[in-house]
């Protein structure tokens, strides 16, 4: 058994090997079969490269290849050859006819013609450049010569490299592409840039006639920095612009648009060969990587270096030859034959005096205005041309991008000319829906008081809902606008969050019927809300820093001015404010407006102005020539156009003028008084926004008297002629008597005046005799009355003497009556106007009772120090304006505030407005 088994285990195992043996003879034929396999078609390869090598046709006639050809194994490589040889050049004698259909597709025109049939005409393409521009042509045996064009403008850079003694096949390559580019687009759509490291001048001599015109600009050869640096600015500049634009390129934008914003610009750099210092290939790349997309295309001769973005290389093999990337190395171009220098010199000049017409003279203010009024939407931003630059209009974009602006300029500078400008341009595009302005003018005149309406002129701007000229004196005035925009700002921030979005654009989208216009306060000569250390100074920052900060998100926009190097000054240590005037204008001579190195503005000419919309950093540099907005009748007749066209739908500009006082009869709130409700007496003329009036409401309630204080006469009759004025108008005719007691001589006439006008409108008017004045007093604190009464006294400390006279018999002097009247009388209906010509005199008149029985005073020519005891005993800033009260109330007012008392005929007083005690 146990042999059985052992034979058996060596029968599986030789079976086993002799498996083996068989696969391993399949594979090893196998394996010899693939070699001789590969063997041979290793040498049918060589065999096609010899053939190849010999040339097809010959390989008959070589007796070596001949031989091989014979033998059994190379049987039909002839035939194959001769197969690939036929499609090749079949397909081959095609392709010329297809490359002349392609170019004739993408370089149209001048771009591929020849230049008899365009040489020194005017372009007319404005949006989209031909991709490709001939340089030449070639021939592809036998198939016949086809053109060669290579690609520019928003397509590539160029890299040329010269042969020895190409120079001049160089110049004339490159001004054939120039004048191709510039006879095809538009004039002034192409700006060239020239720098040569070895030409002082003579850089492209023939297209010199261009010089005189923006199309062509020459750089020192060693000033190559300034081209570097005006380039990256550039390219800086457009790509913030498209970038909040939500576009990629200038292309793009272009597209979107359907307009050119910047013209194209193709810069030409003439290398010797030597590489450049580190610092400026560097800027270099850098421009070339970002330079397409901000339109610009290089076109670089003998730089030894690569460019950034896309290049086509042009390599000269000789004078009349060369080859390309475009076409591969192994074709060989023949550069287009050399255009004359007499015809490139002609058509140079051709095409300067077409850009130089198409430019014109100086442009004017109409040149700013569109071809219709009002046909902008603002909903996004507001964008309107101020000036031009080598013909091109230079725009002003107010936005989220640059939410406001800074202007600077000294005095003749040109600012309210560039205000008007600006303002002019922007009115006539956006209608007065879609554009709101408050306009303040701090400084002693009148640049925006022909914005109202006036006695030569009736129209108004109807986008003005505000004008304030000759504030230098009513800061107030100027804080009194910050608290309305500061207000206006969270009316929109209340509503955007109750819309839930989160800017202008947002919310009149959701919210079509609601009255959402862009708000642009101009505020000229600004550093004026910064003149004092007071509490108008804090309050005037803090409002302004908020609306810096967060008015750009609900339209917004604060225009601030200076001519003077402290306004600009004013803002460096609030740089809240500062930081986001991201817009700024310097005109000529102009310091500290743009950044601290940007010196543009020194040299800016007069009637320029550099536009700066990066936050004054060089690269954002515009200059602008800003034609004359300002002149006799120039603004004027756009207004009027824009009156006739909107004056119906909207009211006109609250006017507010800081050198002339208002009359009582043209302020609103006394047109509408009449009988009923509570009486107010109206004394003076608020520093607000709105044309309002303080006021003194005379209730029965404790203390409801007014106290004039100071030494003003006119001032103080006003005071007291609008007071009693404005009651009359509040009762009918007998319900309320006036007992009236003039105590200084000068103001008699004023008084009997007042009292003639009383007794017009129908009511009793008692004129009291100085004598008798302490038996009224007596009879005022005793009676009662189912009348009201007004008791006017003028000039209460002239009458001390007689009221501090006790007849005899009685306890009680007149002035201790006084005392009763004033102190009960508003309770019983009596109420007491009077004007004290000191504090002091006011407060012997009180006595020991304190202050609590004048609810209400009007302080003229009185110190701030003086006032305090009267006002609860806060400090009180106040320093005497001619023209101006301040005005406390202590059931409504938390400080007093500052008032403008009514103009008043000063008929009866004589030349002096003040006397003495």
């Amino acid at each position: 058994m146990k042999f059985a088994r052992s034979g058996a285990q060596r029968g599986r195992v030789l079976t086993a090997l002799g498996a083996i043996r068989q696969q391993l003879g399949l594979a090893l034929g196998a394996a010899e079969a693939a070699r001789r396999s590969a063997e041979t078609q290793l040498a049918r390869l060589e065999l096609e490269q010899q053939i190849l090598r010999a040339g097809i046709g010959k390989a008959a006639g070589d007796e070596g290849l001949a031989e091989a050809l014979r033998h059994p194994e190379m049987a039909g490589v002839r035939d194959q050859l001769n197969a690939v040889h036929e499609a090749f050049y079949a397909d081959a004698g095609t392709v010329p006819g297809r490359l002349r259909e392609l170019v004739d597709q993408l370089a149209t025109g001048p771009a591929t013609r020849p230049p008899s049939e365009w040489l020194g005409r005017t372009g007319t393409v404005t949006l989209t450049p031909p991709p490709l521009w001939r340089i030449g042509s070639s021939t592809v045996d036998p198939s016949g010569p086809f053109p060669v064009a290579v690609p520019l403008l928003d397509e590539s850079h160029l890299a040329i490299t010269s042969a020895p003694r190409t120079r001049a096949a160089i110049d004339a390559l490159v001004e054939g592409l120039i004048l191709r580019v510039l006879s095809s687009m538009e004039p002034g759509a192409v700006r060239i840039h020239l720098w040569d490291v070895g030409q002082l001048t003579a850089v492209l001599p023939n297209l010199y006639p261009l010089s005189r015109t923006s199309a062509i600009t020459t750089y020192d050869p060693t000033r190559l920095e300034d081209l570097l640096d005006e380039l990256a600015g550039h390219i800086r500049r457009v790509h913030a612009q498209t970038m909040q634009s939500g576009h990629h390129s200038l292309r793009d934008m272009r597209e979107a648009l359907g307009q050119r914003t910047e013209p194209w610009r193709i810069v030409v750099l003439f290398g010797n060969g030597e590489n450049w210092a580190p610092e400026p290939l560097r800027a270099l790349k850098r421009i070339a990587g970002g330079a397409l997309a901000a339109g610009i295309s290089l076109i670089a001769i003998d730089l030894p270096t690569i460019l950034g973005g896309g290049v086509e290389n042009i390599r000269l093999l000789d004078e009349h030859h060369a080859v390309t990337s475009m076409t591969g190395a192994d074709i060989v171009v023949d550069l287009d034959t050399p255009i004359p220098a007499t015809e490139v010199m002609g058509a140079a000049g051709r095409l300067a005096d077409a850009l130089i017409a198409r430019q014109g003279g100086p442009r004017s203010f109409a040149d700013l205005l569109p071809t219709e009024l009002g046909q902008e939407n603002s909903a996004r931003e507001l964008r309107a041309p101020v000036g031009f630059h080598e013909g091109d209009p230079v725009e002003v974009v107010i936005g989220d991008g640059s939410p406001h602006a800074l202007i600077g300029g000294p005095s003749g500078s040109g600012k309210t000319n560039f205000l008007y400008a600006l303002l002019g341009s922007l009115a006539a595009r956006y209608p007065p829906n879609e554009l709101a302005l408050y306009l303040l003018d701090f400084k002693e005149g009148v640049s925006f008081a022909g914005l109202a309406p006036g006695r030569r002129d009736a129209s108004w701007l109807p986008h003005a809902r505000l004008i304030g000229v000759n504030v230098n004196t009513d800061r107030e005035f100027g804080l009194a606008l910050l608290r309305f925009l500061a207000d206006e700002l969270r009316r929109r921030s209340a509503a955007a969050k109750e819309h839930e979005v989160t800017d202008l654009a947002a919310l009149r989208q959701q919210d079509p019927d609601g009255h959402w216009p862009r708000i642009v306060a101009v505020i000229d000569e600004f550093q004026y809300l910064f003149a004092g250390r007071d509490a108008v100074t804090g309050q005037a920052t803090a409002l302004l820093e908020d609306i810096a900060r967060r008015g750009r998100a609900q339209g917004i926009h604060l225009i601030l001015a200076s001519q003077d190097i402290a306004g600009i000054d004013a803002f460096w240590g609030k740089p809240a404010v500062f930081e986001q005037c991201t817009l700024r204008i310097a005109m000529p001579k102009a310091r500290r407006v743009l950044a601290e190195t940007n010196n543009a503005a020194i040299a800016a000419p007069k009637w320029h102005a550099v536009i700066n919309h990066d936050s004054g950093v060089s690269h954002g540099n515009q200059l602008a020539h800003v034609p004359d907005a300002s002149g006799r009748d120039i603004f004027a007749s756009l207004q009027r156009k824009l009156w006739e066209l909107y004056a119906d739908e909207h009211h006109r500009p609250r006017l507010f003028d800081g050198a002339h006082s208002p009359l009582l009869e043209h302020l609103p709130a006394f047109g509408t008084l009449s009988p009923g409700g509570r009486p107010q007496a109206l004394l003076g003329q608020s520093i607000d926004v709105d044309d309002v009036a303080c006021a003194v409401e005379l209730s029965a309630a404790p203390g409801r008297n007014l106290a004039v204080l100071g030494t003003a006469i006119a001032e103080a009759l006003s005071i007291m002629d609008a007071g009693a004025r404005s009651l009359a108008r509040q009762f009918v005719p007998g319900e309320v008597e006036f007992l009236l007691c003039c105590l200084v001589d000068r103001c008699a006439p004023a008084v009997d005046q007042l009292a003639e006008i009383l007794k017009a409108d129908g009511h009793p008017v008692d004129q009291i005799p100085e004598d008798e004045l302490g038996g009224r007093m007596r009879a005022l604190a005793e009676e009662t009355s189912s009348r009201t009464r007004m008791l006017l006294l003028y000039g209460v400390d002239a009458a001390l003497p007689t009221l501090e006279t006790k007849q005899p018999g009685e306890l009680k002097s007149g002035l201790d009556h006084f005392r009763t009247v004033l102190k009960q009388g508003p309770i019983k209906g009596v109420h007491t106007l009077g004007w004290w010509r000191s504090t002091a005199r006011l407060k012997d008149t009180l006595g020991f009772g304190g202050t609590d029985d004048i609810g209400a005073w009007a302080a003229l020519d009185v110190q701030g120090a003086e006032l305090s005891q009267f006002a609860a005993g806060q400090v009180v800033h106040w320093s005497p304006r001619p023209g101006r009260a301040l005005f406390f109330d202590r059931s409504t007012h938390v400080s007093p505030e500052v008032m403008i008392p009514f103009d008043r005929p000063e008929e009866g007083i004589g030349k002096f407005r003040r006397v003495g005690d």
